[in-house]
């Protein structure tokens, strides 16, 4: 009797480990043009013209737009050099970038309200420290930030958030550059189910992509349209059967963007970060000047917890960090490697400490965040992007690399 229970026992570890591991996962993103993403640029665009003109601007501009009215509000601190005039004529840029000139929202035409205001100084006064970055200054609110980095894709980022940004900017590009213009719409959407076993994706259980079309064009002609932008993006074999390649389901996608939806700013947290394969502190990020741990924290986590796994000592890895208002120090740093990790997890925190300060100022100075370079991270997520010349996706860099193994061996 013992010898069969304790055989039943085995077999009941054996199969939760075997779910453990075989299982499938979903992860979605939107478009550009998606109404929420249209809000992020925007308020990502004012915070980029303040930056311009003062790098220690502070600001948080939140964005509403629906049919034919975008309204920007929040608080800011900057120089009066940033006229309503030049943040009406930003919005209308990014607008204009994205691709709306269509009936119900045109970048010339649509009615743009600006209700910014100036910063509490009850903030200011927990935040500041004095000119320029320094390490002393508090933290601009309390929080809770977590970085992720895996394996599963070059860009060390998990694998159905990133193909699903994949498709989408792939069709972004091509309405942009005209081989789609006049078909395909910027409102769009992407959702990607992968199929996992022993851990790791082998295929697509299905792909969905609902995009805004021109009037006229039948759901299987959209569907020929999107089905070689998914076919790009996924790796050979992962395609799913066809009878799970869903492309605008509803048969219909005319109306879209702000004319069929209201969008706000920051709704779309998940979308912007790991698309659910990692725990989120419940912070959005755009139209936050890097003051913000909500953002410069979140992006300290991602660079930690990549260069970590970048330099070879764990397969995933989870960081979390929390701040308090007005507080330098972090008041808390966890780091899980998920039992892929080849050094306990201390070795990696103390390590980490050495090379890099985690005060919101030391945070910012190291990834010399006071700089115009956020409208680009609006959409298609902020990371598993290449870091750009001028200092944009700083956090996507794996310069920690070499100091971590110097430290650790």
């Amino acid at each position: 009797m013992a010898d069969a229970a304790e055989k039943m026992n085995m077999d009941t570890q054996q199969h939760k480990a075997h779910d453990l591991k075989d299982y499938v996962f979903t992860s979605e993103s939107v478009s550009e043009g998606h109404p929420d993403k249209v809000c992020d640029r925007i308020s990502d665009a004012v915070l980029d013209l303040y930056m311009q003109a003062d790098p220690q601007s502070r600001v948080a501009a939140e964005t509403l737009v629906t049919t034919d009215t975008v309204v920007i509000a929040g608080e800011t601190r900057g120089p009066e050099s940033v006229t309503k005039d030049k943040i009406e004529a930003a919005a209308r840029e990014a607008i204009k970038d994205i691709g709306y000139e269509q009936e119900g929202f045109n970048w010339k035409t649509v009615n743009i309200d600006v209700k910014l205001h100036k910063q509490s100084v009850d903030i200011a006064q927990g935040v500041d420290a004095g000119t320029g970055i320094d390490t002393n200054e508090g933290a601009g609110d309390q929080g809770i930030m977590f970085g992720y980095a895996t394996k599963e894709t070059d860009v060390l980022m998990p694998a159905a958030i990133h193909y699903s940004h994949q498709i989408l900017k792939s069709l972004a590009d091509a309405r942009h550059n005209g081989d789609l213009a006049g078909k395909i719409e910027p409102d769009s959407k992407s959702q990607v189910t992968l199929e996992y076993r022993d851990d790791k994706p082998v295929r697509a259980a299905s792909v969905v992509v609902s995009t805004q079309h021109a009037e006229g064009l039948s759901q299987e002609e959209v569907k020929e349209m999107v089905r070689p932008h998914v076919e790009k993006v996924l790796p050979e074999g992962f395609m799913p059967p066809e009878e799970e390649f869903y492309v605008n389901p509803t048969g219909r996608f005319v109306i879209g963007g702000p004319v069929g939806d209201c969008g706000l700013t920051g709704r779309k947290i998940i979308v912007d970060t790991y698309g659910g394969a990692a725990p989120h502190g419940g912070g959005a990020f755009s139209g936050k000047d890097p003051t913000k741990v909500d953002r410069s924290a979140a992006y300290a986590a991602r660079y930690l917890a990549k260069n970590i796994v970048g330099a070879g000592y764990a397969e995933g890895c989870t960081i979390q960090l929390a701040y308090a208002i007005g507080v330098s120090k972090p008041l808390g740093f966890y780091v899980n490697t998920h039992e892929t990790g080849s050094v306990p997890e201390s070795v990696l925190i103390n390590a980490i400490n050495q090379l890099v300060d985690l005060s919101p100022g030391g945070i910012r100075k190291h990834l010399n965040l006071h700089r115009p370079i956020y409208a680009r991270t609006a959409a298609y997520g902020h990371f598993g992007r290449e870091p750009d010349a001028d200092g944009g996706f700083s956090w996507e860099k794996l310069d920690l690399v070499d100091g971590l193994r110097k430290i650790i061996g």
